[in-house]
């Protein structure tokens, strides 16, 4: 089968998305697919078992549009199943063709925010339902299209196939397929202790780490705001962001600058040791699709604090591998970081972290991705 991968980001960019598809690709390969892949991005295109082509950055909006809409439509002419792996892109001429899309989360509520026509913390799930001015309203408008039309979707969680479906898509056409990681890299010899004294962090301290794109959702603020009751926790704080300067003048004016360390972005080979390092993954967001850093911890032995939102129930389950807090609510994550440090708690909730992660293993996602490809392309023959 000739399958066009149409995506907004790939390798050697960071992200889920990218890193999805780098390492899915040669497993369609091996069985016997071919693959052309378009992206935008500056980063060589040799390298690879297949062509990919990247539409530069640095050019006018418009222009960089229409480039990678008319690559879209060559591309697009001559497979036999289009793999859309990011909402929103310039897309147009496929429609004779069956079209897979993948979904991590909802790109009209980003998009607004990020363009400054919401507010930061403006709620994902009431984004739903709510009425806006006719700029977002088209947004909400397209990415509900774009899912309606699919002739299949692909999500990482029942709470994105929730949304998914409350924008029009077919049940039927909606299948969850779990994120899943290379666990050897994840799955860390080292003890805690080894671990705090290669990175330099307190060895008898209690360490609560996050990790994230510091944008206004991912919560980092309130952990910073719950570490004046919490005098014995520090906080070690993995990424940067849009959020970086004002997250640590907040530290500053809380008194907590000395317990809440800004590392930047850290590594990806880092990562592993850093969350083995930690007593608990603290991700305290408003919206997870479903946490990648999540599962990253878990297998490195570590239990997780997270919010009782979007896809994180799904993973973390509360009192075996970690805890769930309601969200948000300073009060109720002071006393779930308490009870999270109570005699006994830590040991007792990493042992459970290896619970339910076979259902994140790699071989099953690629399975069970290659048979929503094939029924896919099935549909238009």
């Amino acid at each position: 089968m000739r399958i066009f991968i149409a995506s907004g980001i790939f390798h050697p960019d960071s992200g889920g998305p990218a890193t999805y598809l780098y390492r899915l690709l040669p497993e369609l390969l091996q069985r016997g697919h071919t693959v052309r892949v378009l992206t935008y991005g500056n980063a060589p295109t040799d390298g690879y078992p297949y062509p990919l082509r990247r539409i530069p950055f640095g050019r006018e909006p418009l222009t960089r549009w229409l480039r990678y809409a008319l690559a879209y439509r060559a591309e697009s002419a001559r497979a036999d199943l289009v793999y859309v792996n990011t909402l929103g892109l310039p897309r147009f001429g496929d429609a004779s063709r069956p079209r897979l899309l993948k979904i991590v989360g909802d790109y009209a509520w980003e998009r607004c925010i990020n363009r400054g026509w919401l507010p930061p913390n403006e709620d994902i799930d009431a984004f739903q339902t709510k009425r806006y001015a006719a700029h977002v309203a088209f947004y909400k408008a397209a990415r509900a299209r774009e899912a309606r039309t699919a002739d299949q979707v692909i999500v990482p969680s029942e709470y994105l196939r929730r949304m998914v479906i409350g924008w029009g898509a077919a049940p039927e056409r909606v299948h969850v397929i779990y994120n899943a990681l290379e666990t050897d890299h994840y799955a860390v010899e080292a003890s805690r202790e080894s671990a705090r004294m290669a990175l330099d962090l307190p060895v008898g301290a209690k360490v609560l780490v996050t990790a994230a794109r510091l944008t206004a959702w991912k919560g980092v603020d309130y952990l910073i705001d719950a570490l004046p009751a919490l005098p014995d926790v520090t906080l070690v704080i993995a990424g940067d962001g849009p959020e970086l300067a004002a997250l640590q003048q907040r530290a500053v004016q809380r008194g907590v600058a000395d317990r809440a360390r800004f590392l930047g972005k850290v590594p990806h080979e880092k990562m592993a040791l850093l969350l083995r390092a930690a007593d608990y993954l603290a991700l305290y967001s408003g919206y997870e699709g479903l946490s990648h850093t999540i599962l990253e911890a878990l297998y490195a032995g570590t239990p997780v604090i997270a919010s009782n939102r979007g896809g994180n129930p799904e993973v973390v389950r509360d009192g075996v591998n970690g805890l769930l807090v309601p969200h948000p609510d300073l009060p109720a994550l002071i006393d779930g970081i308490r009870r999270a440090f109570a005699d006994g708690t830590p040991a007792r909730l990493a042992a459970g972290t290896s619970a339910g992660l076979d259902r994140f293993a790699w071989p099953a996602l690629v399975e069970q991705t290659v048979s929503v490809i094939t029924r896919t392309a099935a549909l238009r023959r």
